[in-house]
């Protein structure tokens, strides 16, 4: 059976809480980025481990680095963008976290399916 990768909308995530992120972009993406490690090998609701779990960043979060379990795609434009060319390229069922409804939209003609930021980042 083919891995699930979980594609993870950094902005989106991050911004679906008041918590002073907008002062530290970079260090909040990589708050983010620690807290998805677990999700590699547990996976999330609905979907079991091991998940292929990928972190995508833009604007002033670019730069920040991978760790064990979650890769760390810094888009160069539009992180939507590259989160579509992610499950473009996926060899296998991809699950996008975010609550973007164009994205949504762009990911579910692809045959992704979606997840809200809860999903990683309970409020």
């Amino acid at each position: 059976m083919q891995r699930v990768t979980l594609v993870v909308d950094a902005a989106n995530v991050v911004g679906s809480v008041p918590d002073g992120w907008w002062r530290d972009r970079k260090g909040a993406a990589e708050r983010l980025r620690d807290r998805l490690v677990p999700y590699a090998e547990g996976g999330v609701d609905g979907v079991p481990g091991p998940l292929d779990v990928v972190l995508v960043v833009e604007g002033q979060a670019r730069g920040v680095a991978s760790v064990p379990g979650v890769r760390v795609e810094s888009a160069p434009g539009s992180g939507d963008d590259r989160i579509v060319e992610l499950v473009t390229e996926a060899a296998g069922p991809c699950v996008v976290v975010t609550a973007d409804r164009a994205l949504r939209t762009r990911v579910t003609a692809l045959g992704a399916t979606c997840a809200g930021p809860r999903t990683v980042r309970p409020a």
